[in-house]
């Protein structure tokens, strides 16, 4: 396995020189890689921070998510083909700059609800978008990965089976799947069999303590989570995914009204230096 870091503790756009310091801090800190929060389909900026990460021995990844205007299960197809572009637009992005593959919530929209479970034409949209966002990925070698998010965040798919279904239903081997610690911790019973369920489908985790904080600070199973990506053969990336209150934009989505750490820095240097004893072993 491999340590990365989502820059969305930073901020939602990481292209400007003025994060040159802060990649140089987590390369020292031992991270392999980045997740590039892509929210807009300016290629030319990705194209230049892919540059600058490389000359740092950074790889670049990228991470994004559809919203109520662009909501991928809406009723409206103008809505979904929105949609569809966004998505489209990250791996435009993902192919500039270089990076293997965009992540995040690209099923469905964050913190919108029905008040009803998910009806069949929601997954039938899902299900269509998505693999047509996988045709086009295909062709600039880029890779969907998609995360299901806890019930308070998502109602289309919360658990890693839920996920794996979904996903082995899209049926394109440029979708597959990721799992994320955070909202496991809320949603599965069983880490190891939530690991086993979407094994065949899985190529991305997020290591996220329960508080959306530092790793290893909070209530998060970590032996159990990683024993189970031991069994199931995960070789991939684990990327420490982590949220304060500098971004007033992403409050609404991820709940953070407090800082719960001394700095970004420190939780940084911090989660990789209890990660990394995982990952190595």
């Amino acid at each position: 396995m491999k340590l990365g870091m989502n820059m969305l503790l930073w901020s939602t756009d990481v292209s400007g020189r003025e994060y040159d310091e802060t990649f140089a801090m987590l390369k020292d800190a031992g991270y392999e890689a980045i997740e590039v929060p892509i929210f807009n389909a300016e290629t030319e900026k990705y194209e230049q921070l892919g540059e600058r990460l490389r000359d740092l021995g950074l790889a670049p990844f990228g991470v994004t998510a559809r919203t109520e205007a662009d909501s991928p299960i809406s009723p409206d197809p103008e809505v979904r083909t929105r949609g569809l572009e966004g998505t489209k637009a990250a791996v435009d992005a993902c192919a500039a700059m270089g990076a293997p593959s965009v992540c995040g919530p690209i099923e469905a929209p964050v913190g919108v609800f029905s008040g009803k479970p998910p009806t069949p034409d929601e997954r039938a949209w899902a299900v269509e978008g998505l693999r047509t966002a996988a045709e086009y990925a295909d062709t600039k070698d880029v890779t969907l990965v998609v995360e299901y998010l806890n019930r308070f965040e998502m109602y289309l798919v919360n658990t890693a089976a839920d996920l794996a279904e979904l996903v082995r239903e899209i049926d394109h081997p440029r979708c597959r799947a990721m799992y994320d610690t955070f909202h496991a911790h809320i949603e599965e019973k069983d880490l190891r069999a939530a690991l086993q369920a979407c094994k065949d489908v899985l190529v991305h985790v997020h290591a996220s303590e329960n508080d959306r904080s530092t790793p290893g600070r909070g209530q998060v199973d970590w032996d159990t989570t990683f024993a189970g990506l031991d069994e199931i053969g995960y070789d991939g990336w684990v990327f420490v995914e982590a949220f304060g209150d500098a971004l007033p934009e992403l409050a609404g989505a991820t709940k953070i009204w407090r800082k719960m750490f001394h700095s970004e820095e420190q939780l940084a240097r911090d989660g990789a230096k209890f990660l990394r004893r995982y990952v190595k072993a």
